[in-house]
Formats: C-alpha cells, sequence, structure tokens
C-alpha cells in the first residue's frame, strides 16, 4: 500500500490490492458494483458476507445495506449498489452517485477508516476514478467549518481504494487527488457565503493557494484601471466600490507547461460574489443562494489548481475571474444606460440582472487581444464560464453543462469532445447551438446602441434564454469579426454551468473542471 502526500483540504488517500491486511488499517469496506456477481479474483472473498446477509434481506443489489463481515477490515460491509445499468440510458454517473450514499452510510455507522471497492467494469472504464471521486464529494467539509471548527475540518481519518494493480493504485491517488484539489477549490470559492468570499478574500484566497506554485497570479483592483480597460465590469461594480470589502477585483492567472506549447486556453469566469438584480432587483424570495454566482470564477480557479499539481506538458492556460458584487443603491448602473465595451461596442443595458455578460465580456476582449498578438488558429480555444441563465436550467435540468460553439469552435467539435471528455468522468454536457436569431435578438433596437445587452424579462421566461447570451459575448467583444469567413477566426465556447454548478441548499459540484481536466490535461502528463 502507498500514499500520495496529502493535500490539507481533502482526505489522504491510499491505496491496496488487497482486501485483507491493509495498512493502515480500515475499520469497514465500502463496496461500489451493480451486481455481487461481479466479484470476481480476490474480491470473490465479499461474496460470502454478502450473500449471508442476501439470504434474511432480500434488498441486497437494491439498496445500500451494511453486513456483518467478521473476515474482513472492520468487520463490516457496506453494499452501495448503481442498480441495473441499462446500456441505452444509464452514464458513469451511477458510480458515483452509489459512492455519495456508500460513504454517507459508512459515516453514519461510524467508519472514520474506509476502505473504497470498485471493481473493473467493461461499459465504463473510468468507474473506479468516478467512484472514488463520488466518495470525496461526500468527504468535503466547507470552508468556514474548517476555518471555525477545527475538530470538524476532517470526516473520515483516511480513505483507501482498493486497485486492481500498483500501476492503477498510484494512478487513482494521483489523478483523484488532484481533480479534487480542484474542486475543492472550486467549492470553497463558489460555494462560501457573500462575505467570506467577497472579491477581495476571494484574491487573498487565491494568491495565498498558488503562493509558491507554477501558476503565477496577479490582481487588479484599482477603480481607474478597472474603468479604464473593464468598463463594463466597472458598471456592475460602480454600487459595490464604496464598499472596501466589496470592491471587484480582476485576478489573472497563468500557466505554462514544459515542452513545445502546442494548446492555449484562455478561460473567463463569471465571479458575481453576490446578486441582488441590481436596480432590477431579485424579487419575491429569489435572491437567496445568489452567493453560488461566483462559480464560473470559481472553476477557474480549480482548474488551475488541478494544473498546478499534475503540471501538465506543452500546453498554456490564461485565465480570468471576474469577482464584483452587483449590489443595488444610489450608484448602481441601471437599464436605459449606454455603455461602451472594451471593443468599442455601444451598448444599452436593457436589465441589471443580466450583470454576468457584463462582467465577462471585457475580460473576453483582452483574452481575444492576446490570442491575436501570437496568432495560430489551431492553438487557442476560449471559453465563458458561468452561472448565467435559469434558462439552462429549464431547458435541460439541474445536472448538466450546457456547451455552444461559436463557428470556428463547431467546426473544431469543441463542443462534442469536451461532451465526450466529460461523459467518461462523470461530469456531463448538453450542447447548444448559437444561431441567427440570437444575434438579431442583441443587435440595438434605434441608432443610439449597437447592441442591446438584454431585454427586461428573466431569462426562464425568454424564448432561446441560454443561447442569447452567447451571442452577446461574442458581438460586444468583437469575436464577431473573427468567425469562420474572418482573416483571423478564433475558438470560442461559452459554458453555461447553472444547472451543473450544484444545489442549493447543498454542497457545490466543482463542474466542470473535471470535464475540462480529462480533456485537455490528463493525456499530457
Amino acid at each position: 500500500m502507498e500514499a500520495l502526500g496529502s493535500d490539507l483540504r481533502i482526505p489522504e488517500i491510499f491505496f491496496t490490492t488487497e482486501l485483507q491486511a491493509t495498512e493502515p488499517t480500515c475499520d469497514g469496506i465500502v463496496l461500489v458494483t451493480d451486481s455481487i456477481n461481479k466479484l470476481s479474483g480476490d474480491l470473490q472473498q465479499l461474496k460470502v458476507p454478502l450473500n449471508r446477509y442476501k439470504s434474511i434481506d432480500a434488498s441486497v443489489e437494491k439498496e445500500v445495506v451494511l453486513a456483518d463481515a467478521p473476515d474482513f477490515p472492520g468487520a463490516r460491509v457496506i453494499f452501495s449498489p448503481t442498480g441495473p445499468l441499462n446500456r441505452d440510458y444509464d452514464d458513469v454517473r451511477r458510480f458515483s452517485d452509489a459512492a455519495v450514499i456508500g460513504i454517507k452510510r459508512a459515516l453514519k455507522s461510524g467508519m472514520m477508516k474506509p476502505l473504497l471497492v470498485c471493481p473493473p467494469d467493461k461499459l465504463f472504464k473510468e468507474a473506479p476514478l468516478v467512484t472514488l471521486l463520488g466518495a470525496l464529494h461526500a468527504l468535503y467539509v466547507p470552508l468556514e467549518i474548517r476555518e471555525t471548527c477545527p475538530e470538524k475540518a476532517a470526516k473520515v481519518d483516511f480513505l483507501v481504494v482498493w486497485a486492481s494493480s500498483q500501476e492503477e493504485g498510484k494512478k487513482l491517488v494521483l489523478l483523484s487527488s488532484a481533480l479534487e484539489s480542484g474542486r475543492t477549490v472550486c467549492r470553497d470559492i463558489g460555494g462560501s457565503d457573500p462575505e467570506r468570499m467577497a472579491a477581495p478574500k476571494v484574491a487573498d484566497y487565491v494568491q495565498s493557494l498558488f503562493s509558491n506554485s507554477v501558476v503565477a497570479v496577479s490582481v487588479t483592483s484599482d477603480s481607474v484601471i478597472l474603468n479604464e480597460q473593464y468598463p463594463c465590469l466597472a458598471a456592475v461594480n460602480r454600487c459595490a466600490k464604496d464598499v472596501e470589502r466589496h470592491r471587484a477585483r480582476v485576478i489573472e492567472l497563468h500557466y505554462t507547461g514544459e515542452g513545445v506549447t502546442d494548446k492555449t486556453l484562455m478561460l473567463v469566469g463569471k465571479g458575481i460574489t453576490y446578486d441582488t438584480g441590481g436596480a432590477d432587483i431579485k424579487a419575491g424570495g429569489i435572491m437567496a443562494g445568489m452567493h453560488r454566482d461566483k462559480c464560473g470564477a470559481a472553476a477557474v480557479a480549480g482548474f488551475f489548481q488541478v494544473l498546478s499539481i499534475l503540471k501538465p506538458k506543452g500546453i498554456q492556460v490564461i485565465g480570468a475571474m471576474a469577482m464584483v458584487r452587483n449590489s443595488v443603491g444610489s450608484d448602481c448602473y441601471v437599464a436605459d444606460e449606454l455603455i461602451t465595451s472594451r471593443a468599442k461596442r455601444r451598448i444599452r443595458v436593457g436589465n441589471t440582472d443580466a450583470e454576468g455578460r457584463m462582467a465577462m465580456v471585457d475580460l473576453l476582449c483582452h483574452m481575444k487581444e492576446l490570442a491575436l498578438e501570437d496568432y495560430d488558429p489551431d492553438r487557442f480555444e476560449l471559453f465563458t464560464i458561468a452561472t448565467l441563465t435559469g434558462h439552462a436550467i429549464r431547458a435541460v435540468g439541474g445536472n448538466y453543462s450546457i456547451i455552444m460553439d461559436n463557428g470556428p469552435a463547431q467546426q473544431a467539435k469543441t463542443a462534442f469532445q469536451l461532451q465526450s471528455a466529460g461523459d467518461e468522468v462523470a461530469d456531463p454536457f448538453e450542447i447548444s447551438t448559437i444561431r441567427r436569431e440570437d444575434y438579431d435578438f442583441h443587435k440595438g433596437k434605434s441608432e443610439y446602441e449597437e447592441i442591446l445587452q438584454c431585454n427586461n424579462q428573466p431569462s426562464s421566461a425568454t424564448p432561446r434564454g441560454h443561447q442569447s447570451p452567447a451571442a452577446f459575448l461574442i458581438m460586444a467583444s468583437g469575436l464577431d469579426k473573427h468567425g469562420i469567413d474572418s482573416e483571423k477566426p478564433l475558438h470560442y465556447s461559452h459554458i453555461d454551468i447553472a444547472g451543473s454548478s450544484g444545489p442549493f441548499p447543498g454542497i457545490p459540484t466543482g463542474s466542470p473542471v473535471v470535464a475540462l481536466a480529462a480533456k485537455y490535461v490528463l493525456s499530457r502528463i
């Protein structure tokens, strides 16, 4: 059995290739699979206690059970079944879901040193990794609890995972530690309350996190610079800037891997630390939970944490976190204002509750400019990541990210490739298409403005309510000049994580950190 150096934010993870005589000593087993009959090799030993339990309880393989197992660590086995796996519609999330249930049952039973077992699955090759990530999700402790109640900072002493070989075990520990560390950063920033993770404190957290790493961090806070370089974000910040603890921050992160760079990712994350709706205030009790409107920027930071640990080669990543509070007050920006973006596009504000696209658009323009300075049509991929619209949830439900490509990215099949990568690691995407109606929707309605920021209805009540914001971002950033027919096309994809970022109340998921890592990082380590 071996362990990788543990990260302070996640449980220490070990692996073993044996069920018995594990070291350090475990106090129980959590088994995740669909059928007892799949247990083979050394794992066949588990059939004895489970079949014995099955003789008195027919619910085995239908719901989580705890069986007496005197011959195994802790003398107990928790079997958390995935349920029957239907090839037509089931996916690998069955394993992560079962792992969450199994670990929660283990905690209730008093386990502090669980041994997690997931046999290899022919249908889902990443089932063991996904199962381990599910267990780690259940073991996450919120930042505020870790800081104020140190005695509750960990739910277990450590976690051991069974592996079919030494090589597989080392891989599971390395990848799960890195991915969970990234998701933890994402959860810490995205899930913490609007004061603990106000913009200045997010900057402090990120600077401390990467202070001795391969990731470089720079922070812009000066209001004059924000007004000059990011006028749309500055408009959102106008009401918050006079409250020192709420002042906006633009946090930039840079990573360059060893070797020749053949891919450059540019990520812009929406970091609305609290969204009141601004002058178009959220009414009717729908404001609660709006501290989660920073999960896009949180995902950017989480992805960089993965980069800092795995250090993939041949890739450069530039990130920007647009951290700003959408406050309401005498100095807040209002509908009907005309604001000129960094790309020199005149924008009429239609609804101050559409602040996320305003916060990101000038940062996206900045990324566009950087890409054009060192232009390579195949190397650069630009992304915005945001909890942007309620329409995303209405369109595809509460468990999926939505990705949509501009023309060059669509030709390169960016969305399809990221969806495929996400499917392998239980971080699923649905794909939407940006169409001509979305561009028409945002064309200026009078001579005053070139672009209309938004209508005055909620996105969930607006046809194509999650697609059209992508068109706005393309138009207002000047990316519309870099489509398929241009001399310098640029690949751009918008990711709406309003549904996939996690429930409230509840723990953020960390999406889409794992999917991005699966597509762009894991093959480079």
